[in-house]
C-alpha cells in the first residue's frame, strides 16, 4: 500500500490502536491520526492509556482526566482527548453493573478492592479495555483512537479481557463464590484448612476482605464477562485497525517485528507502520555517488563543493544504514500501508505540528 492508504484505515474503522516501543512517538503519531481523521469528517475520541502528561498542553487543553474534553480545531473539525484512569473507570462499572447501591457500596468500600482497583497487576489494562468498550458504544464518537502503553504492556491491554474472562470461570472463584450463590453465610475461615494456611501467609483480615469482595461480586461477573467478550471481539474484529510506531533504531525495530508476530499468532493482521524520524537522503543518489562527486571536486580545486559533498554523503551513508535497519519490519508487515516521517528542525510540541504531522502521514 501506499501513504495515502492511511486514509483508508481511518476512514474504514471503529477503533485504530497505535502501539509501539517507548520513546518512538507512538503518543504523538496516535494524537496526529487523531487530528487527520477528525479533519476527515470523523467524530473522533483519542484516549491516552500511557500517561503522557505532555500530551494536554500540545493539545491545547487544561488537563487530560477520565472523560473526554472537547480539542479545538478549526474548519469544524470534531475532536476529543482523554487520559484513563483506571481507578475512577472500575468505580463506575462497578456502580453501573451492581444490583442496587447497597451493593454498589459494599464493593466500592471494600480494603481489598481498594487494593486491586489501584495497584493489582492487569487491573490497568483492563480497565483499558473497559474504557474502550464505552467509548466504542458511545454516540457522540464514531472513531476511537487508543494510544497504548509500551509494547509489552500493549499486549496486556490486548489480552486483559480473556483473562479476565478466564478469571470468573476458575474454580477458585466459583468456590468462593459458592456461599453467595447459595443463600449460605461467608466461608469460615477456621473451618476450611486451604483458608487457614493461606489466612497465615497473608493475613486473616486481608483474606476475610477478599473473600467478602468476591462474595459482594455476586451477580455481577455476567455483566464484565459479557462486556469483556464484546471488546475481545471488537479487537479481532476488522473494525478495529493496528498502527505499529517505529524508529530506525534496531532494538525499536526488533520490539516491533515481535509485537506484530504476536498480533499474527492471534490471527490479527498489522493495517499500517509508521517509521519516525528517519534521516533524509536529500535528493536521489547513493552515498557513493557523492563521495565520487566530492573527489571530483576536489580535482577540480573547488573544496566548497567538496565539503558539501562529503557531508551529503555521510548524510546518504546514515539514511542507507537505516533502510537496512527497518528493511525487516517493513517486510514482515508487508500490504500494510507504511509512512516515513523525516526528522524535523523542530520537535512536534503543539497542535500545529501535531496537525502537519497527520497531514504527512495522510499524505
Amino acid at each position: 500500500m501506499s501513504v495515502s492508504d492511511f486514509a483508508n484505515v481511518l476512514d474504514g474503522s471503529r477503533v485504530v490502536v497505535c502501539c509501539g516501543s517507548g520513546g518512538v512517538g507512538k503518543t504523538t503519531t496516535a494524537a496526529a491520526l487523531a487530528i487527520a481523521a477528525a479533519r476527515r469528517g470523523r467524530r473522533v475520541v483519542l484516549i491516552t492509556i500511557d500517561p503522557a502528561k505532555r500530551l494536554a498542553d500540545a493539545l491545547g487543553v487544561d488537563s487530560l482526566s477520565n472523560d473526554p474534553a472537547p480539542v479545538r480545531l478549526d474548519g469544524g473539525a470534531q475532536l476529543w482527548a482523554m487520559m484513563l484512569d483506571a481507578r475512577g473507570t472500575f468505580d463506575a462499572v462497578i456502580r453501573t453493573q451492581a444490583r442496587n447501591e447497597a451493593q454498589a457500596e459494599r464493593i466500592l468500600n471494600n480494603p481489598f478492592y481498594a487494593n486491586i482497583a489501584s495497584r493489582l497487576s492487569g487491573s490497568q489494562e483492563y480497565m483499558a479495555a473497559e474504557k474502550l468498550f464505552d467509548l466504542s458504544n458511545d454516540d457522540r464518537f464514531d472513531l476511537v483512537v487508543v494510544d497504548t502503553p509500551p509494547t509489552r504492556e500493549a499486549l496486556d491491554f490486548l489480552e486483559a479481557p480473556q483473562k479476565l474472562m478466564n478469571f470468573l470461570d476458575h474454580r477458585v472463584y466459583r468456590w468462593l463464590m459458592t456461599p453467595a450463590r447459595g443463600g449460605l453465610k461467608v466461608l469460615n475461615i477456621a473451618a476450611q484448612p486451604i483458608l487457614r494456611t493461606i489466612g497465615r501467609v497473608i493475613g486473616a483480615d486481608v483474606l476475610a476482605d477478599a473473600i467478602d469482595f468476591f462474595q459482594a461480586f455476586e451477580g455481577i461477573e455476567p455483566g464484565f464477562v459479557r462486556r469483556a467478550g464484546a471488546v475481545q471481539s471488537l479487537l479481532r474484529s476488522d473494525q478495529c485497525r493496528f498502527v505499529v510506531v517505529s524508529s530506525a533504531r534496531r532494538d525499536t525495530v526488533d520490539e516491533a517485528v515481535y509485537f506484530t508476530n504476536r498480533l499474527s499468532e492471534r490471527d490479527v493482521t498489522v493495517a499500517g507502520l509508521v517509521l519516525n524520524r528517519l534521516q533524509p537522503s536529500f535528493g536521489e543518489g547513493s552515498a557513493h555517488s557523492a563521495l565520487s562527486a566530492a573527489r571530483a571536486a576536489h580535482k577540480a580545486g573547488d573544496e566548497t563543493l567538496a565539503a558539501l559533498q562529503e557531508n551529503l554523503a555521510h548524510v546518504r551513508r546514515v539514511a542507507e544504514a537505516e533502510q537496512a535497519v527497518i528493511a525487516p519490519l517493513v517486510d514482515r508487515v508487508r500490504g500494510a500501508a507504511v509512512a516515513r516521517i523525516h526528522q524535523r528542525a523542530t520537535d512536534v510540541h503543539d497542535l500545529d505540528t501535531i496537525d502537519a504531522l497527520g497531514r504527512e502521514i495522510i499524505g
